[in-house]
């Protein structure tokens, strides 16, 4: 099963770290990604790490502000967060998949590739 942590309220300009974290399965083996939704907004993918050359994944407009990278020996993937802009305020949640192009498929279709999802954590950015 995968915990999100590290959400929270946080200032504009401010930083935060997610981490994702599993005690089921070895996260390495996994495409893992991190995934937002706003109200009344869709979900959308932020960014994803895959497990067979560790390529890397950013939505455009979280480039250069986030930084996502792997702990194995924590079983952790952790989603760094600079420069926040209230326009990141979301529920931000992890999924995990077999399928390498959990990274790059469209955002709706994950939900079928998707091995396990977490229950997200809140991130707030406002002053």
């Amino acid at each position: 099963q995968l915990v999100e942590s590290g959400g929270g309220l946080v200032q504009p300009g401010g930083s935060l770290r997610l981490s994702c974290a599993s005690s089921g399965f070895t996260l390495d083996s996994y495409a893992i990604g991190w995934f937002r939704q706003a109200p009344g907004k869709e979900r959308e993918r932020v960014s994803c790490i895959d497990s067979s050359y560790g390529h890397t994944y950013y939505a455009d407009a979280v480039k250069g502000r986030f930084t996502i990278s792997r702990d194995n020996a924590k079983n952790t993937v952790s989603l760094q967060m600079n420069s926040l802009k209230p326009e990141d305020t979301a529920v931000y949640s992890c999924a995990a998949s077999t399928v390498q192009a959990m990274c790059v498929m469209s955002a709706s279709q994950v939900p079928m590739v998707a091995d396990d999802w977490g229950q997200g954590t809140q991130v707030t950015v406002s002053s």
